[in-house]
């Protein structure tokens, strides 16, 4: 899969030069979810029967944080590495991330078509319900079969329901942060995940029996409820599940500046510092709380091993 960053215009650029006749989903796929991937793989699909390259556009930064539109825009489901690996796995040829600015922003859907799709030899646009695109979003999907002739074509995806309910990035960060993980699955085609790097810790862990791995999120992700999960990792090639905390570990510490993310990770003995882990969340066990002491808190650490053990046993 060939990854080629874009900044507009991009009429005489080397890439435009070089593009070959292609299909084209366009869209911001956070999360690349079940509706996503209904927009990518029919591009893809239509790219094969046609004998075309098959690519997707995606724009970084988030729209809607470069125009000042929400806070949660500063945190992603998938950050951009996360989310072109989401687009390898589906079969996509080509990845185009397009810098998205004030100056992108402002292009009128007119152009977007004329000096954005057509030096690219887009044959076929496939693009969500709800697309919208050009200055202000004045640009819909009837907007972009009009402008698009006779040259492209334009697909529509209808929105993926799941009950009753439209699948889309807003309702997996609702999910997540209500602490609900099978849902964001369910919605997503596979458990949320969270990818960082092992480091050092205050080491407490240890001392009372649990060690556990502090890790540091590679990117901005959505942060789930804070409290513990049922998790599995990957090390080493292995399954490896575990139990997770996520908060500002209230028994020693009067407030912390940010939440931590703690894994202790079942039957596994090796050093993790410094390795990158990509932590999957299964199931909310409970929510974050103070004990009273340090025994109490290592109870109700065994008794959410257990609770830990018994989900993900059953989990497929």
């Amino acid at each position: 899969m060939e990854i080629i960053p874009l900044q507009y215009p991009i009429i005489q650029s080397e890439q435009a030069s070089a593009a070959v006749p292609k299909t084209l989903a366009i869209g911001h796929f956070d999360g690349v979810h079940r509706g996503h991937q209904n927009v990518i793989r029919r591009s893809i699909e239509a790219a094969r029967a046609s004998g075309l390259q098959s690519a997707v556009m995606t724009f970084h930064p988030h729209p809607k944080e470069v125009l000042g539109q929400g806070n949660q825009y500063l945190t992603c489901l998938t950050p951009l590495e996360d989310k072109v690996e989401r687009f390898r796995k589906l079969g996509v040829d080509v990845v185009y991330i397009v810098h998205f600015d004030l100056a992108f922003a402002a292009v009128s859907p007119a152009d977007f078509v004329d000096n954005v799709l057509r030096p690219l030899q887009v044959k076929k646009a496939i693009v969500g319900f709800d697309f919208s695109f050009g200055t202000r979003g004045s640009g819909k999907t009837d907007t972009l079969r009009v402008l698009g002739e006779p040259d492209i074509a334009v697909e529509v995806i209808e929105p993926l329901m799941m009950d009753e309910r439209k699948v889309s990035s807003t309702l997996i960060r609702e999910a997540l942060a209500e602490g609900h993980p099978e849902i964001a699955e369910r919605l997503l085609g596979d458990p949320y995940s969270v990818t960082g790097t092992v480091v050092h810790g205050e080491g407490r862990g240890r001392t009372i029996g649990f060690p556990t791995a502090n890790i540091e999120p590679g990117g901005a992700y959505v942060t789930p409820r804070q409290g513990v999960y049922a998790i599995m990792t990957e090390v080493d090639g292995k399954r490896v599940s575990g139990v997770l905390n996520i908060g500002v570990k209230p028994t020693f510490h009067d407030k912390l500046p940010r939440p931590v993310m703690e894994a202790h990770l079942f039957d596994y003995t090796g050093d993790l510092y410094g390795r990158d882990l990509t932590l999957q969340f299964i199931s909310f066990l409970r929510a974050e709380k103070k004990f009273g002491s340090v025994d109490e808190l290592i109870a109700q650490i065994k008794s959410d091993a257990l609770q830990a053990r018994a989900v993900l046993s059953a989990y497929k």
